[in-house]
């Protein structure tokens, strides 16, 4: 079987009550039409027309199919889904800008995020939304969960729970476990500055990035651009730059500071900006504009908050040379849909037992690349619907996988 992207909206496939569909069509909003029912299906991908087929598809046949596999485990990822689906978890603690909204109020976004990765990827991906936000409880749950799946894609889990979920999930199963909002945007952050500092006639390691926010993504974020060798690069929360010499650090943050902000800086968000070469912004808020004007010269603002930017793009137009958002009305959107379904493709299709940094890596890689002979100040990273974003980000994590080891075919 497979998740189809589809919209069964008619009231046979529903059972909706017409007073509800008559009440939500009052708003006269085309995302309600579009989601009556909700976004997927289930279908078949082999036919049942006749006694024989239902003999091969069920009982009888199907029971050599389970003798065989019960006899070799591997053979699961031939004759089942499992090595071409992902598990789309979710708490409902940090949906899109909605915040701690529960796990039936997420569920559009899961079944949102679940087409993406069979649009874009052609990946199967089930919404799962969990009753808990106990991060044990979600641990198990999901370890219980996992032998009908090839991957596990947490979605919309609050920090600092999303570290702690991600970690113990990833010691426990032998699956690629993938926090989208960290890692995801980590990639598509670190692909769109590569080619910013290309654009500008610089290296990664000749800047000198500010984060703005210490949360699932800032922390992700901070991570990579490190891997990635930039020169240098400091994360700030709300009271601050977060450096060792704070006393009120989580263990998440105090790791942060460990490997940041080799400049010792202190003070504030806008202390920290002055000179800085690269704004990034993933904590909503506002930045004065005084602060990015004292900005370096040719200054990357990469301001990613949604539904508002923490720097206005017409302001940030007046002192950057690159200017990015997370909006799709704006040049350069910092979307992730860029590297999800690349990364599972290519890490389904080697079988892999995890996603590694370098997977990340090569996956950011891939994905600036595609732009590398079209870059201009609008264009540091490829629209979510240029068909060479895909295939090039798979092709470029199965073979650093299989590089690094951790491929099973």
């Amino acid at each position: 079987m497979a998740a189809e992207i589809v919209n069964p909206r008619s009231d046979s496939n529903t059972g909706a009550d017409e007073s509800a569909d008559s009440a939500s069509d009052t708003f006269f909003d085309p995302a309600f039409a579009l989601h009556r029912g909700g976004k997927m299906a289930i279908q078949a991908t082999v036919p049942v027309r006749d006694r024989d087929d239902l003999s091969l598809a069920y009982t009888p046949g199907v029971a050599k199919v389970c003798s065989a596999i019960a006899e070799q485990p591997e053979l699961v990822h031939d004759y089942t889904w499992k090595s071409q689906v992902v598990a789309v978890v979710t708490d409902g603690t940090a949906v899109l800008g909605l915040g701690d909204i529960g796990p039936e109020a997420s569920l559009p976004v899961m079944e949102g995020k679940a087409i993406l990765f069979k649009q874009f990827g052609g990946v199967d991906a089930v919404p799962i939304a969990l009753a808990t936000t106990d991060a044990d409880e979600i641990v198990e749950t999901v370890v219980r969960l996992a032998p009908s799946f090839g991957g596990v894609n947490l979605e919309d889990i609050s920090a600092p729970r999303c570290f702690e979920i991600e970690r113990k999930l990833q010691e426990r199963l032998d699956i690629p476990v993938f926090h989208d909002d960290q890692h995801g945007t980590a990639v598509v952050t670190l692909a769109a500055l590569r080619n910013a500092a290309t654009l500008t006639g610089r290296s990664l390691g000749q800047l000198r990035a500010v984060i703005s926010g210490a949360g699932a993504a800032g922390v992700a974020i901070a991570k990579i651009l490190i891997e990635a060798g930039i020169g240098d690069v400091a994360v700030c929360d709300r009271k601050g730059v977060v450096s060792v010499d704070r006393n009120d650090l989580t263990d998440v943050k105090r790791e942060v500071a460990g490997f940041t902000n080799k400049g010792k800086l202190a003070g504030s968000l806008e202390d920290a900006l002055d000179g800085a070469d690269v704004f990034i912004g993933v904590s909503g808020g506002t930045v004065p504009e005084e602060a990015v004007a004292k900005m370096a010269e040719n200054s990357l603002i990469f301001a990613m908050a949604n539904p508002n930017p923490e720097i206005h793009p017409d302001v940030a137009q007046k002192y950057a040379a690159v200017v990015a958002t997370g909006r799709s009305d704006y040049p350069n959107q910092i979307n992730n849909v860029l590297a999800f379904p690349g990364i599972f493709a290519g890490a389904l299709q080697v079988r892999a037992s995890r996603i590694t940094e370098g997977m990340k890596l090569a996956a950011a890689e891939a994905l600036a690349a595609v732009v590398a002979d079209e870059l201009s100040a609008d264009c540091v990273i490829p629209s979510p619907f240029d068909e060479r974003v895909a295939p090039a980000v798979t092709s470029a994590v199965a073979a650093a996988a299989r590089a690094e080891g951790v491929a099973r075919r």
